[in-house]
């Protein structure tokens, strides 16, 4: 019997990117698990969906920095949908402008919690969940952010865990070879979203002036994901950046 049900799980689903990206998945047909912390922002986004759409949407409010309310997040969705083909590993936060010696302990514990313990704790149980399943196999597609590839400056907490979220994607993308799990990247610059509104008045650049940087529609990251969620597990997209075609990203510095 062919298997024709597709399951994919987005993690920081209630706003942003995963919000846009859980969005495109539902409506192309896909059972789609929205995961956020803010609940009223989660069924808002399933709100906006078409009604053929929203009986295949479904909710989850956790926090991803939880181990123990992440393993039972996909412990649930198997007991939903039965299997999971994709994990969108998206969820993070941001940091405020500061030297490394204006960081707070707080502050590094707070963004490593989230960007790396918590995209640690997704992959690893999309893993479990992926290697014994049948039929075996699925799609991790981490969000590394360009910052991954070249820091902005007074940003060494964000740069520091999205420079980890590649060493997650390499090991991973080995490991999953002999269970059929893709593992790949993509890393996303400027789009247009509540977290980079500030671009638009200005932010630091590497030679210390304050300068406004361009934008990307949101649509541009949601056709880049859509492509590498589509390929046959025979394929994978291992590194993908999309950006501003404008940004200063290229030459940075």
């Amino acid at each position: 019997m062919t298997y024709i049900k597709r399951v994919a799980l987005v993690t920081g689903a209630s706003n942003g990117i995963g919000k846009a990206c859980a969005q495109a998945l539902a409506q192309a047909g896909w059972h789609t698990h929205f995961v956020g912390r803010n609940i009223e922002n989660l069924k808002v986004a399933i709100s906006e969906l078409p009604l053929n759409c929203q009986n295949h949407a479904f909710i989850h409010s956790v926090d991803v920095s939880n181990p123990e309310a992440v393993q039972a997040l996909f412990d649930q969705v198997v007991t939903q949908s039965g299997r999971l083909d994709v994990l969108f590993n998206n969820a993070g936060i941001n940091q405020k402008v500061a030297t490394p010696d204006e960081v707070t302990t707080l502050d590094w514990q707070n963004i490593v919690n989230t960007n790396l313990n918590g995209a640690f704790y997704c992959l690893s149980n999309a893993f479990r969940v992926m290697r014994h399943q049948q039929p075996q196999g699925g799609r991790i597609i981490n969000n590394g952010s360009i910052s991954s590839q070249v820091p902005r400056p007074s940003s060494i907490g964000y740069s520091a865990t999205k420079s980890a979220i590649s060493g997650l994607t390499r090991s991973a993308s080995l490991d999953g070879r002999p269970f059929r799990i893709a593992v790949g990247q993509i890393d996303i610059g400027n789009v247009e979203s509540a977290m980079t509104q500030r671009m638009t008045s200005g932010v630091l650049q590497a030679d210390g002036s304050i300068k406004p940087e361009p934008r990307m529609d949101m649509s541009g990251v949601v056709q880049t994901l859509m492509a590498m969620v589509n390929l046959p597990l025979e394929s994978n997209i291992f590194h993908a950046t999309v950006m501003a075609t404008n940004m200063p990203f290229v030459g940075r510095g």
